[in-house]
């Protein structure tokens, strides 16, 4: 039932306008690149919403174990675990919104739908707190199960994003290694600060010559599969993605600037008769 409600969902057309609006939104208020790599997790090497979520999951969950269990003894921890689940949503929401906003289609669609979950989930948890902090003790201990079943439809919602619609998750994790030095292009095929895309043993890789050296990444954006050699060079010799903006090092493939949270993977260079060879490198 939850596969063909998420189905449903994924086809709602109606959402478009809004979901296009918020994530205009978001993009703005996330546009300089510490807050996208704050957000991002670019400088943590992992996407920091999965993280983050588990807070006021676990916050929220072991206050109804509190409830269940601990009887009235137990009343004043649950109600601070349904705060600190609160203050934790927070950061949460935001990180997931920074990268909800890259995102489009049935996937921003399926995102915005987690969104309101979410904001409904916290609404609820919120109105426990009070009803507890006002000795309705009953009330709150109710809402705060109703809360951790909207919860619980929206986590549903935010594995399939990561699981079956690929949000957050490394583009190049199953990328295959490449041992042997593989000749991809004729060094003059290369001009100065214009990506070539390659392919050693069917795996992309971006060919860039920059300030009279040769560099080479895989050419598959870590964080949506964009194409880095569509990509163009940016300051201090990094390549930045077409698709989102994300910014990779090209002496070390390293995510400086969000969404990617992770690095992208680097190539061996060498020349030999006029041909560019490359190879993984083993770093």
């Amino acid at each position: 039932m939850l596969r063909k409600l998420t189905e449903e969902v994924e086809g709602l057309t109606a959402l478009d306008g809004a979901s296009r609006a918020a994530a205009g939104w978001v993009a703005r208020a996330t546009r300089s690149d510490a807050v996208k790599n704050t957000l991002s997790g670019t400088w943590l090497g992992h996407q920091l919403h999965p993280m983050l979520t588990d807070i006021p999951i676990g916050a929220w969950t072991m206050a109804s174990v509190l409830d269940l269990t601990a009887g009235s003894a137990g009343a004043a921890s649950a109600r601070r675990l349904v705060g600190i689940g609160l203050i934790a949503s927070g950061p949460a929401a935001w990180t997931g919104a920074s990268d909800w906003s890259e995102t489009y289609g049935a996937t921003q669609r399926v995102g915005l739908v987690h969104a309101l979950l979410n904001v409904t989930a916290s609404a609820v948890q919120a109105s426990s707190w009070i009803a507890r902090r006002r000795g309705r003790r009953g009330l709150g201990i109710a809402l705060t199960g109703a809360g951790l079943c909207v919860t619980a439809c929206s986590a549903y919602l935010g594995g399939h994003l990561s699981l079956a619609r690929g949000v957050g998750v490394n583009h190049t994790a199953f990328q295959r290694t490449v041992e042997d030095w593989t000749d991809v292009a004729a060094v003059s095929d290369i001009g100065d600060g214009e990506p070539l895309r390659v392919t050693a043993a069917g795996v992309p890789v971006v060919l860039v010559r920059h300030e009279g050296v040769l560099y080479a990444l895989s050419a598959t954006c870590t964080h949506a599969g964009g194409p880095l050699d569509e990509g163009r060079i940016v300051d201090d010799g990094c390549i930045r993605c077409p698709w989102h903006g994300s910014v990779f090092r090209l002496t070390d493939g390293k995510a400086t600037r969000g969404p990617a949270a992770v690095d992208e993977p680097r190539w061996e260079v060498k020349t030999d008769g006029g041909r560019v060879h490359v190879r993984s490198a083993t770093d």
